[in-house]
C-alpha cells in the first residue's frame, strides 16, 4: 500500500430539501426544486457588474458541524444551485474543532450561472492567524480544526419574484502530510491489478483547449481552458451538454462553441480564469447532473468510479519529462481520466493537445499517480447523472 493510499480525506455532503432540517434555514424553505427564498430575512448591499449599488433580499442555511476526525489542513466546497436573473448565492466556511467553531467565517465563492448581473467570484484577501483563502480551498494556517461547517446565503434583487435554488452543497477535508495516516485498509479499495478497472476505457468525446484562440477576456483564451473543456467534454459523455441556443451568443462559432461557453461560465472574475474547481462543478450542476469536487488517494480509488462508468476530471503539476507522453510543463492542469489499460495504466482525455485526435494519451500509472497526488492532493470533479451510483465509499468517506 502507498503512503497515498493512507491520506486522511473525508467528504461530506446535504442535498435538498431531503437535508434541511439538519441544520438551520433563517428566510427559507424547502421546495422540489431545492431550498428557496421564502419570507427573507433581511436585505443587503451590493455592487453589480456596473459599480452601482444594489440591493438584495436574502435567507440562509447553515450546516451543522461535519466533524472528520484529524486535523485539517485544506476544505475544498462545491454546490449546484440555480441561479435566474439577478439571483446568486455566497458559499462560506469556517473551522470547527470538538463542540466549538475553530476559526471565523471565510467566502469561498460568491456565484451566480450568469455573469450579466453578478460577478462570479473568488475573494482574495481572506487571511488571518487561523486561516486563509486560496481561491476555491480553505487552508488552515495555525489553528487546530477537526471538522468544517459551511452556510450558504441566498440573494435576489428587492422585490424580485425568482428565487435562486440551492440543489446540494458540500466538502472535503484532507488532512497534513506529516498527520497519522488514514484508517483505511487496502481491502478497503479496489486492489490494483485485479480487472476493477483494467481494460476498461469510457468513451468519453475528445476535445482539444488549444484549438481556440478568440475570447481572451474569459482567462486568456484556449490555452488556459483545460478545467472547462474537461468539464464539457464529460457533460458530453453524458448527454447533458447545454443545447446549441445556450450558446448561440459565441460570435465568431470558433471550432467547438460550447467549450468558449463553459470557459464564460466558469470564469472567476478575482482569480481571473475559467479554473476555480467549484465553480467548474457548479457549472456542471446547472445540465441536470450532479457534480461536486472531492481528493482520491490513489488511482486505485478511481479505478472504483472506472469501473461504475463515471468518468473523472483530475489535476496534477509536472514539469516536462516527469510523464513520458505529457511533455510540457504545469503548475496545475486539469486532465479526464477515461480508463484504465489492460496494463493498469491511465488512459487520458488531455486538453492540451493541438487537435481532438492527439487528446487520447496513454501514461504511465506510478508517474501519472506521482505528480496527480503532489500536484493536487488527488483532487477530482465528480460528474454524473443522478441516476448513476457512485461507487461504495471507503471506510473514511472520501465520496
Amino acid at each position: 500500500m502507498t503512503t497515498a493510499t493512507l491520506r486522511n480525506i473525508a467528504y461530506r455532503g446535504f442535498r435538498f430539501p431531503a437535508d434541511e432540517a439538519t441544520g438551520v434555514a433563517v428566510g427559507l424553505r424547502g421546495g422540489a426544486d431545492g431550498l428557496v427564498l421564502a419570507g427573507p430575512a433581511g436585505d443587503r448591499v451590493r455592487p453589480g457588474p456596473d459599480g452601482d449599488d444594489r440591493r438584495y433580499e436574502w435567507g440562509s442555511w447553515t450546516a451543522p458541524a461535519a466533524p472528520v476526525g484529524f486535523g485539517v489542513a485544506e476544505v475544498v466546497p462545491s454546490w449546484t444551485a440555480d441561479t435566474p436573473e439577478g439571483c446568486w448565492i455566497e458559499v462560506e466556511l469556517r473551522g470547527w474543532h470538538e463542540d466549538t467553531p475553530a476559526t471565523g467565517w471565510y467566502v469561498l465563492g460568491r456565484w451566480s450561472a450568469d455573469d450579466r448581473w453578478v460577478r462570479r467570484t473568488s475573494v482574495p484577501g481572506q487571511r488571518d492567524g487561523a486561516a486563509r483563502v486560496s481561491t476555491d480551498t480553505l487552508v488552515v494556517d495555525d489553528a487546530t480544526v477537526t471538522g468544517w461547517q459551511v452556510r450558504v446565503t441566498l440573494l435576489r434583487p428587492v422585490g424580485s419574484p425568482l428565487t435562486p435554488a440551492l440543489r446540494t452543497v458540500g466538502a472535503v477535508a484532507s488532512g497534513r502530510d506529516d498527520a497519522e495516516p488514514a484508517p483505511t485498509s487496502t481491502a478497503e479499495l479496489p486492489p490494483p491489478g485485479t480487472g476493477t478497472a483494467w481494460g476498461t476505457v469510457l468513451e468519453v468525446p475528445r476535445y482539444s483547449q488549444r484549438r481556440h484562440g478568440a475570447y481572451p477576456e474569459w482567462g486568456g483564451g484556449g490555452d488556459s481552458w483545460c478545467s472547462p473543456t474537461c468539464t464539457s467534454m464529460v457533460l458530453a459523455f453524458w448527454g447533458a451538454a447545454p443545447p446549441p441556443d445556450r450558446y448561440a451568443w459565441v460570435d465568431p462559432p470558433g471550432p467547438r462553441p460550447v467549450v468558449v461557453h463553459a470557459a464564460r461560465h466558469c470564469f472567476d472574475h478575482a482569480y481571473a480564469g475559467a479554473g476555480n474547481w467549484s465553480f467548474n462543478t457548479a457549472y456542471a450542476g446547472l445540465h441536470g447532473v450532479d457534480a461536486f469536487v472531492t481528493r482520491l488517494r490513489s488511482l486505485a480509488e478511481a479505478e472504483a468510479f472506472v469501473a461504475a462508468g463515471i468518468p473523472l476530471v483530475v489535476s496534477a503539476a509536472f514539469t516536462r519529462g516527469e510523464v513520458p507522453g505529457l511533455d510540457y510543463d504545469t503548475k496545475g492542469h486539469l486532465i479526464v481520466l477515461v480508463g484504465f489499460s489492460a496494463d493498469g495504466d491511465p488512459v487520458l482525455n488531455d486538453p492540451y493537445a493541438p487537435d481532438d485526435e492527439a487528446v487520447r494519451r496513454t501514461v504511465d500509472r506510478a508517474r501519472f499517480e506521482a505528480v496527480w497526488q503532489r500536484g493536487s492532493g488527488g483532487m477530482a470533479y465528480v460528474i454524473r447523472p443522478p441516476g448513476v451510483p457512485l461507487p461504495s465509499a471507503p471506510a473514511q468517506p472520501n465520496w
